[in-house]
């Protein structure tokens, strides 16, 4: 053994890559070996995997002995790290983890780690009305940048970090000048704006605060004309207009209204953490936050007993006026499985909700279950934003940018949040808000020391009950006069449970299902079995005593629900549904509800919610070691590939309810026992797609991971229309990224072109165009050697929309035009009218309106010869909005309104409220200032109630609403 160096290396990555062991400067060596510790200390001591790594580093034409050189370089860094390691002893802070590296985190002390914590406390000084300290570590956070972030590192990951890192960069600039104009410090930041604008005029948001310091400088006609200058500039750069948010500054502006020209009310979290979320253009916008009141608690139990103490020990953390306490407080309820952690919060939480006016928060975080089912926190963190009110496309990627904009949207909000089942405090960190009001309650089988010593948790540590307490169970369950005539035996049952509320929950359960038991029988079969359950007493671990309690209620199940609760083990979660359970039981749906009926009647599962059940953990652990015992190999198979075909078919039945015109593809055959879901309309495939988001997540993970590869990706394939309209693009790259392996251990080259697709549009969409070129011409590739000519149809539509995001629109019309080509080949009528509207759109960003009125036309025509009600709204739309353009309202006006006749029809809300913005726009250019105000306030109506991000910026329109002088139409 080795010692392992006590004092961290300080690495610098804001600018040239530099390390240090205490004040030696290291020698990094050659730029490609630098690289691969820059991608190490960017991961924060987790893994990257070696095809990553030489991803990252040499891009998609690495040399052959890539892999070789890695490992060179790697050896290379351990002896920089580690001089004096024995040669025969492993590297103790560069460690090999699986098909790839880590560098411990306790390892490296870095500048951006520095850098991020700065702005959490500026936010957290935001939070509590302290500006001007929130501005002092801002301004210390931007001086810890020392030039070009990276600078000099190969490889398009470094490449692809470094635009993210100065991202961050601005974005923080932006966030302290918006404080400093709030502070009414508009001539001290005027030059630094002047400067940024400068170097930045694409970005609107420094201009939108360069335009309000000069208006409240008293240089109104200066003002206008940068916004003049800005906009011209965006036009001819990029063919687009200013955002909405610069646009109601504009006219703010120009009605001369001092009050209302100010800055757009903008959540700046993002962009502190990470920049411009998806679907965001290079003025940064994130999409902010409408008012949201979740109410996510589980539903309290009515039979509760007993922990009076633990509540008045609860209830005391809370002042007797929460007003606003100096930080977040924070509880943690620690003990063994089975101890009613879980219940215990939650009926306190109920409790305890009305003094929380903003709502309450609560997720399960499976910290105990198996590593694949573990909830990692970016997922817990997009789930309680999206709950917040935030667009699930506006959600930011990375860990660190989603809690920067969770802490930023709780700010000024008192918020209960209950933080189930974590598995340690790393898994927890990230979820804790910064605002001072909110209440966290942590609940874990691990006593999570860390939470106590760095965040001054309160730590309740809770036991088995009491014997009276185990006792007053009994009696809520069973009723006074039950208990009251049989005294010992009752006491007797007590015993034999180990007071552990799991076990008594099960026993008082099976006794109330047959009210004819005496209890004495019930405590001499407990006896008879195995004892009692006192290693339970005083341990965490699944003993036999236990597994009497389970045993003697699973052996009293009929046969159908037994076999129904060992296969639900078979299930990845978090939760199931009547449906799948009855593909995992190989019975019709109908025949499965009594099997479920009996199973939670014995208290061996939960109804979460209606129609959906989720096991326990010990007892998920006890029907895994069951079906291991009492089923094959062969059962166990049978009935996953039930399981995985009923995904399937069921999202590929849903996928054809959302567009029916999308192109087929063969699936394997559907056993009898799959019983896939089918649906009426879009409302019922949309309703089941939303629920089961996370469920089939899980799903093709565990698909990939039990040998049904196929499966897997054409699951993915399947879902690839639903989470790209809906802007779920970070579960697309989690879910095509898995799906392209399983299509490569499968040998499918559709099926890899198919992922790569789903790659390539996810990664178009979150700004990744590197990555996203790569993905597509290779699927383009995959798709030309298997013959697949709508597959290359479908490669070349998502290569021309990434040219129209990265300002290349020649090149998308060619892509366009060779996708129109290909799908005329094959006859494909709605491929063919979707291209010509995305023709007609690209003509309209470059300014060629009449070009895009002809592609307009014939797309109509074709979508109605062939019967598409939603490709002949969507080029209704775009029609309207060249129309628009022309200065030919009325024409544009009649074309929106046939849109919204079509999209209303179909339930595509959110189009539907694009549409009606149009539309505002329009009414507004013909004079019609009411019927423009009624367009805004159903499109904001529509967005509020799907919790969009636009939906402010609707409201910003709204306010600034007035008669504007209309464009004058083109000759």
């Amino acid at each position: 053994m080795h010692a392992c160096t006590q004092e961290p290396f300080r690495v610098s990555l804001l600018g040239p890559l530099r390390a240090w062991r205490q004040e030696a400067e290291l020698p990094l060596g050659p730029p490609q070996q630098r690289a691969v510790l820059a991608l190490l200390v960017l991961r924060r001591g987790r893994a990257v995997a070696v095809d990553e790594l030489v991803d990252g580093i040499w891009g998609t034409h690495p040399p052959a002995a890539a892999v070789a050189v890695l490992r060179t370089y790697v050896s290379r860094l351990r002896k920089v790290f580690e001089p004096g390691r024995p040669v025969d002893a492993s590297s103790r802070l560069l460690v090999t983890l699986g098909d790839g590296y880590a560098l411990r985190a306790n390892a490296v002390l870095s500048d951006l780690e520095r850098f991020d914590r700065l702005v959490a406390q500026a936010w957290a000084r935001r939070a509590e009305r302290d500006d001007e300290a929130a501005v002092r570590l801002l301004r210390s956070a931007s001086e810890l940048w020392e030039g070009v972030p990276l600078a000099g590192l190969p490889g398009p990951r470094a490449e692809a970090e470094r635009r993210n890192l100065e991202e961050r960069r601005l974005a923080t600039l932006e966030t302290r000048l918006r404080i400093e104009l709030d502070l009414g410090q508009h001539a001290r930041v005027l030059p630094e704006l002047t400067a940024l604008g400068e170097e930045h005029p694409l970005r609107e948001a420094l201009c939108e605060l360069r335009v309000l310091a000069l208006y409240r400088a008293g240089r109104r006609a200066e003002a206008l004309d940068v916004y003049a200058r800005t906009r011209r500039t965006l036009v001819e750069e990029l063919g687009i207009e200013p955002g909405p948010s610069l646009r109601s500054l504009h006219a703010d502006l120009l009605a001369d209204e001092p009050g209302s020209a100010r800055p757009a009310p903008r959540d700046t979290s993002a962009d502190a953490g990470h920049g411009a979320g998806p679907g965001g253009d290079q003025g940064g916008h994130t999409g902010p936050t409408s008012t949201v009141r979740p109410s996510q608690l589980p539903p309290d139990l009515v039979t509760f007993a007993g922990r009076r103490a633990e509540l008045d020990c609860a209830a005391a953390l809370l002042p007797p006026d929460l007003g606003r306490p100096g930080t977040t407080l924070l509880g943690l309820v620690s003990g063994m499985a089975g101890a009613g952690k879980t219940t215990l919060v939650v009926h306190w939480a109920h409790r305890m909700a009305h003094r929380f006016p903003d709502g309450s928060l609560y997720v399960n975080l499976r910290g105990h279950a198996p590593s694949s089912s573990r909830m990692n926190p970016g997922e817990a963190l997009e789930r309680f934003l999206v709950a917040l009110g935030v667009a699930p496309q506006a959600v930011p990627e990375g860990l660190d940018a989603q809690a920067a904009l969770y802490r930023g949207v709780l700010a000024d909000r008192r918020v209960l949040i209950v933080l189930d089942n974590a598995g340690d405090t790393e898994q927890v960190e990230p979820l804790l808000p910064a605002a001072a009001g909110c209440f966290v309650v942590v609940t874990s089988r691990s006593r999570l020391s860390g939470l106590v010593a760095r965040h001054g948790a309160h730590p309740l540590t809770l036991g088995v009950l009491s014997a009276g307490e185990s006792l007053e169970l009994l009696t809520q369950r069973l009723g006074e006069v039950r208990v009251a005539s049989e005294p010992e035996a009752a006491r007797e049952i007590v015993d034999l449970c180990a007071r552990l509320p799991l076990a008594l929950s099960i026993v008082a359960a099976r006794a109330a299902l047959h009210p004819g038991f005496r209890l004495a029988g019930i405590a001499a079969e407990l006896r008879t079995d195995h004892g009692s359950l006192d290693a339970f007493s005083v341990g965490d671990d699944l003993g036999t005593d236990i597994r009497t309690v389970f045993s003697w209620s699973y052996r009293a199940l009929s046969p159908q629900a037994a076999r129904l609760f060992r296969r639900l083990a078979l299930h990845p979660g978090p939760d199931i549904t009547r449906a799948a359970a009855a593909a995992l039981a190989g019975v019709p749906p109908h025949r499965v509800r009594a099997s479920l009926t009996e199973l939670t009647g014995a208290s061996l599962l939960t109804e979460r919610a209606p129609g959906r059940f989720v096991l326990h953990d010990l007892l998920r652990a006890y029907a895994t070691e069951r079906t291991e015992a009492e089923d094959s190999e062969a059962e166990h198979r049978a009935a996953l590939l039930a399981l995985h075909s009923h995904f399937l078919l069921t999202a590929h039945h849903a996928a054809a309810a959302l567009d029916p015109f999308r192109e087929t593809m063969p699936l394997p055959p559907c056993p009898p026992d799959a019983a896939p879901l089918r649906f009426g309309d879009r409302a019922e495939a949309v309703a089941w797609l939303r629920t089961e988001r996370y469920v089939l997540r899980e799903i093709i993970g565990h698909a990939a991971a039990h040998g049904f590869d196929g499966h897997a990706w054409l699951t993915a394939a399947a879902l690839d229309v639903y989470f790209n309209r809906l802007g779920y693009w970070h579960d697309l790259l989690e879910i095509q990224t898995t799906a392209l392996r399983s299509a490569r251990a499968v040998g499918s080259v559709t099926g890899q072109a198919y992922s790569l697709c789903g790659l390539g549009g996810a990664n178009a969409q979150l700004n990744h165009p590197e990555q996203a070129l790569r993905h597509l011409e290779d699927a383009l590739k995959l798709f030309a050697s298997a013959g697949h000519v709508l597959g290359q149809a479908r490669a070349h539509r998502g290569l021309a929309y990434l040219c129209n995001r990265t300002d290349r629109p020649l090149a998308a019309l060619d892509h366009y035009a060779r996708a129109i080509e290909l799908y005329q080949s094959e006859g494909n009528v709605s491929g063919e009218a979707g291209v010509l509207n995305q023709v007609a759109w690209t003509y309209i960003l470059m300014g060629a309106y009449e070009k895009a009125l002809e592609h307009c036309e014939e797309a109509i025509l074709r979508s109605q010869k062939l019967g598409d009600p939603y490709g002949e709204a969507s080029a209704q739309d775009t029609l309207g909005y060249a129309l628009y353009h022309l200065g030919r309202y009325p024409e544009a006006v009649e074309r929106f309104e046939r849109s919204l006749r079509w999209f209303h029809e179909i339930g595509d809300r959110y189009l539907e409220s694009d549409v009606l913005r149009h539309l505002g726009d329009a009414r507004l250019a013909t004079g019609d200032l009411d019927a423009a105000r009624a367009a805004l306030t159903a499109a904001l109506a529509l967005l509020e109630e799907g919790g969009h991000a636009e939906a402010d910026a609707v409201r910003r329109e709204l306010r600034g609403l007035t008669p504007p002088s209309p464009p004058p139409a083109s000759p």
